[in-house]
């Protein structure tokens, strides 16, 4: 097995390109995003049907993750990342020359489960690679990778979309993923195969898991669209995820060789770490979602303009991991994740002050916080979380941890959507009753509207004012509920702070060598 200190050139290469494949299957996750309407007119899609493009994937990858352990130690390390990287990029490219919905749905369903593996695989491998001395550098290179994909990727969707075309989304993918897989094959020696394990391959619990986190993840993803447990698939959809649920931890947790081996959850700090990790996918994935639908509908910038709005937080995200580089030397982790969270929570409490009129500069403070806090909660998390268990646990703890993150972004986004809806319609009742003919304000600016109304006279531009002025009311009303979801998420991080104190003092590097 190679160690961090005796690997070369060659295992550095490996490694490398472990990590360019995570971020690659990280950043498919939001990459289509801001070009949900292009693949819609391309694919003669309805909205509702689109918008299954981004669920499919995200279906498909909540079950791989948790399954990676169990594979890698079946294939190995490099066999499954180079099959991963593979599958990836061939399912890439059949997104990338897709007909019709269906195939595209299909394709993308395959992309995310087969991408999925390569993102737990990058964690666990730190830890049996590198030595303790090294494993901060390498966190930094991680955590760096594993929120400035999700960062970034509405944006680089956009920008390729408007440059070129909706197809360039899947077709980046192809060289990047050919690169990845020949590197890893070619580079990486980190364990070796126990093919002896596909006779004790679990299949009902592979069903049964397949049926929670699906239809988990698809209430969670829909259920705000349709108005929750009213919705008769919805409610259908969470029978199922419960019923499956209780099934499968029973069968995980009574089997000797179980396929998701949740007996990790034993280690306190293990527990406690996947917890923060979900905390942190609620803040991650949630503010990278509100922050561009409000730039979007409410502001009307395009992806280049929030692309510029969304920098700053991944620019000073790269300015804070030297410091926190350092700070993780010395400082108790307890408290450096406390401050991480104290000042992701202030930083979207600060943000949550939001006008109809905020523009680039007003944003900036607060996002730059944001970006430079995240380091603070991503490095002492992982080193909590997997930096004291033992090799053997590592593979299938990493998939765990993975799993929470990406739990709590599901769970965020359903909650922000939830929240966004409701506070809209309840902010649009109270300014309605504000915009009357009996308020002198409301027929002042009904009367100002009309007269800039330079194209239409008479009745005319009296109607044309009155839908303007109604766009601006619901315009305030969505920046309102914006402000609302972004102060419930700041809550979560505040609630987080001293939970931190209820931690065993982990220190940096006792974990067991791996050697």
């Amino acid at each position: 097995m190679q160690s961090g200190e005796a690997m070369g050139w060659r295992g550095w290469v490996g490694f490398m390109s472990m990590v360019l494949g995570m971020f690659m299957a990280i950043l498919d996750i939001q990459i289509v995003s801001a070009s949900i309407s292009d693949i819609q007119a391309g694919l003669s899609a309805s909205p509702d049907e689109a918008a299954w493009v981004q669920t499919s994937y995200l279906i498909a990858e909540i079950v791989m993750i948790p399954l990676s352990g169990w594979l890698s130690r079946l294939l190995s390390t490099r066999l499954l990342f180079t099959i991963s990287a593979l599958g990836f990029t061939g399912f890439s490219l059949l997104c990338a020359s897709a007909a019709s919905l269906d195939a595209m749905i299909a394709f993308r369903a395959m992309q995310g489960f087969i991408g999925g593996a390569m993102i737990p695989t990058v964690f666990a491998s730190s830890y049996l690679m590198f030595t303790a001395e090294k494993r901060v550098k390498i966190s930094v290179l991680i955590g760096l990778t594993a929120t400035m994909a999700p960062t970034i990727g509405p944006t680089l969707g956009g920008w390729l979309t408007q440059q070129l075309s909706w197809h360039w989304l899947f077709l980046i993918n192809v060289p990047v993923g050919l690169l990845v897989a020949f590197n890893v094959w070619a580079f990486v020696r980190i364990d070796k195969p126990d093919f002896s394990m596909a006779r004790r391959f679990d299949y009902i619990g592979l069903a049964l898991m397949a049926a929670f986190l699906g239809s988990l993840e698809y209430v969670l993803e829909d259920g705000s669209k349709n108005d929750w447990f009213q919705d008769t698939t919805i409610t259908a959809f969470a029978l199922l995820a419960g019923g499956s649920a209780i099934a499968f931890f029973w069968r995980m947790l009574t089997k000797p060789d179980p396929l998701v081996d949740l007996r990790a959850f034993r280690d306190i700090n293990f527990a406690a770490g996947s917890l923060f990790s979900f905390i942190l996918g609620i803040g991650l994935y949630g503010s990278v979602f509100i922050v561009p639908v409000f730039l979007a509908r409410v502001r009307g910038y395009d992806s280049l303009a929030i692309g510029e709005n969304m920098f700053v937080t991944g620019l000073f995200m790269f300015l804070s991991a030297p410091v926190s580089a350092q700070l993780v030397r010395f400082l108790d982790l307890r408290r450096m994740l406390a401050v991480g969270l104290a000042m992701f929570g202030i930083a979207l409490w600060w943000l949550a002050t939001l006008t109809s009129q905020s523009s680039l500069w007003d944003m900036a403070a607060p996002q730059a916080l944001r970006g430079f806090a995240m380091m603070f909660i991503m490095l002492p998390v992982n080193q909590i979380a997997l930096g004291t268990l033992p090799p053997a646990q590592l593979k299938n703890a990493s998939g765990l941890y993975n799993l929470m993150r990406n739990l709590g972004g599901a769970f965020g986004l359903a909650i922000i959507n939830t929240v966004a809806t409701d506070r809209t319609s309840v902010h649009l009742r109270h300014l309605q009753d504000q915009v009357t003919w009996s308020r002198a304000a409301a027929m002042k600016t009904l009367s100002q509207i009309e007269h800039g109304l330079v194209a239409a006279k008479g009745a005319a531009a009296h109607l044309a004012a009155l839908r303007k002025l109604a766009g601006m009311t619901l315009r305030e009303a969505m920046t309102l509920a914006y402000n609302d979801a972004l102060l419930w998420m700041a809550v979560a991080f505040f609630i987080a702070v001293p939970l931190t104190f209820l931690l065993a003092k982990p220190r940096l590097g006792e974990a067991v060598e791996a050697h």
